[in-house]
């Protein structure tokens, strides 16, 4: 027995009422970063009901989960599943989408375990939302011999390599002296005067950031009350740049703005790293292949576009690691809305997004195919993978 790469397209149209079921609970039921209890149940039960096992609790999370097919030998592959949501807008990154679409193109191949000639894991990957559950996965070793790993995200446009920005998140702390406003002004020291000309000091120095940075936040503690010199302000910075390289740098010019802003005020300050994301290292070989899936399902995708911006994701920090992709597929008209938007979230839950998502499930289903049946394009993916990564390290 072989593996039919072309039963695929047919199981996952079969397939399709229950992953636009899923889709739709998910999409009805915003969780979360590491609070998916309810998102992560429902995959393992759909993944457990076509008789597969599931790994719950993978990497020490409740709501990360691992399931496996395959013979054991041969090339290992991963499609990874997101899931949770975002604050107030639930899922306006369309993350139900991403579960749903991870979980057709694993079960279709699942309905062919018995020839695939490898192994494919579904890894359901919490908190990409700043959790940075694919990091906590890596350093598991849940990624451990997988020779390559793949996912699709929502978009308003199809884009097989675009860039994501490495990032990294600072929460600044200024400790002030208290005083009373009117009576003793002189007498405080101004823990906001510090964290406001710290947001000053870093707008004077965007003249001299590389193209695609990005620094942006906002202040999460002002003050007790109006009648008093603020004792304690905290702001939370997002910084982001192209590369790590040019994100260190970047980073290093935040902390001195903060620094210096609070030396002016006489104030104390404690920065607390909260982590953050590689940029994305997309395999080229594997997108390209996954693109030309994509194109005869009916599809015109570009490899980028320099229109647009871009975000951050931990599966950038899975394809420093390992050969991997990240492709956006349109779930709705170019330029309509864009991510963390309600009109987004809004698309996420149409039958035109779920229409999508069925696609990207299809060409993710077909790409590990060809992964598992062609040698060449492995040795290519490896092979691209070892240059990128020799380059990034010589910068």
């Amino acid at each position: 027995m072989n593996l039919d790469p072309r039963r695929l397209q047919r199981d996952i149209d079969d397939l399709s009422p229950e992953l636009r079921d899923i889709a739709s609970r998910i999409h009805a039921n915003p969780e979360l970063r590491f609070e998916e209890h309810k998102a992560a149940a429902w995959l393992a039960e759909a993944v457990e009901q076509h008789g597969v096992q599931v790994e719950r609790g993978l990497a020490g999370m409740p709501t990360a989960l691992r399931a496996r097919i395959g013979r054991g030998n041969g090339p290992h592959l991963a499609v990874l599943a997101e899931y949770d949501a975002l604050p107030e807008i639930g899922h306006a990154c369309g993350h139900n989408l991403i579960a749903a679409g991870a979980l057709g193109a694993f079960l279709a191949l699942a309905r062919q375990r018995d020839a695939v000639p490898g192994t494919v894991d579904l890894v359901g990957t919490p908190a990409e939302e700043g959790g940075g559950g694919k990091i906590k996965l890596l350093e598991a070793g849940a990624f451990q011999g997988v020779d390559a790993a793949m996912m699709f995200h929502p978009f308003d446009r199809d884009l097989l390599a675009h860039d994501t920005l490495a990032s990294t998140w600072l929460e600044l702390h200024f400790h002030g002296k208290p005083s009373h406003a009117a009576l003793a002004p002189w007498d405080g020291s101004s823990a906001l005067t510090a964290c406001l000309d710290t947001f000053r000091l870093i707008d004077g120095q965007r003249v001299h950031f590389r193209d695609g940075v990005r620094v942006h936040g906002f202040i999460k503690n002002g003050g007790q009350a109006v009648n008093i010199i603020p004792e304690l302000a905290v702001a939370e910075l997002s910084v982001r740049a192209l590369d790590v390289e040019e994100l260190a740098r970047v980073r290093a010019i935040v902390e001195r703005c903060a620094r210096g802003a609070a030396m002016a005020s006489g104030v104390e300050l404690t920065i607390v790293d909260q982590g953050g994301y590689k940029n994305m290292i997309n395999n080229r070989r594997m997108a390209h292949r996954f693109g030309e899936h994509l194109r005869a399902l009916g599809r015109s995708p570009i490899d980028m576009d320099p229109l647009v911006g871009t975000g951050s994701t931990d599966m950038g920090d899975v394809s420093h690691a390992l050969p991997a992709i990240h492709p956006w597929i349109a779930i709705c008209g170019k330029g309509e809305t864009t991510c963390h938007q309600h009109a987004f979230a809004a698309c996420a839950a149409s039958p035109a997004g779920q229409d999508a998502m069925l696609i990207a499930a299809k060409a993710m289903a077909l790409t590990c195919a060809d992964l598992l049946l062609d040698p060449e394009l492995r040795k290519g993916v490896r092979e691209e993978f070892a240059q990128r990564r020799a380059g990034a390290r010589a910068i």
